[in-house]
């Protein structure tokens, strides 16, 4: 029991935490607990498309495959690849982090799932589009310009900053999520 307790009391303390604040504010309450439904269901719709492709792609692409794509001998394809698969991915940005967790297993370099995160928030195609047909081509253009370069030094610079030791602990971490 203590163990359920230590593991979930982040949810306990916020459900106290809304209680007592429905108790005190009876509309501020129920909005808080109107807007905790509407994100509990859309992570309803998100979740279990995400981890079906997980599935998938843990049990067909073999890890010498993501390796020699993605790994650490894999220069500008890599990237590239990296790129692709974030900018091609659709839901919110915690989808991106069970994918990059798998990339992991499969022993993708550190700064291609820098870049695939990087990539999923920031050069969407479907958020190209919107721009494309809201703000222009000129502008939609301009904005990926300077995401894509601003990514890939972001990343390289994120991944020269973290020690190796550090690195080694979450791709550790990440090998622990199945078991």
């Amino acid at each position: 029991m203590k163990a359920l307790l230590k593991r979930y009391r982040v949810f306990v303390a916020v459900s106290i935490g809304i209680i007592m604040l429905t108790i005190f504010n009876y509309d501020v309450g129920t909005k808080a607990l109107n807007i905790a439904a509407y994100s509990f269901k859309e992570m309803l719709f998100v979740i279990p498309p995400v981890f079906l492709l997980l599935g998938l792609l843990d049990t067909w692409v073999p890890r010498e495959t993501m390796m020699k794509y993605m790994g650490e001998g894999s220069g500008l394809k890599g990237i590239l690849l990296a790129i692709l698969i974030g900018s091609a991915a659709a839901g919110p940005l915690y989808g991106a982090f069970p994918v990059a967790a798998v990339f992991m297993k499969k022993g993708v370099k550190f700064s291609n799932i820098l870049i695939f995160i990087g990539a999923w928030s920031t050069t969407k195609i479907p958020m190209l589009l919107f721009e494309m047909t809201s703000l222009g081509a000129k502008f939609a253009f301009t904005r990926l310009l300077v995401d894509i370069p601003g990514i890939i030094i972001i990343a390289y610079a994120l991944s020269k900053l973290t020690s190796k030791e550090e690195v080694e602990k979450i791709y550790e971490k990440a090998k622990l999520i199945n078991k």
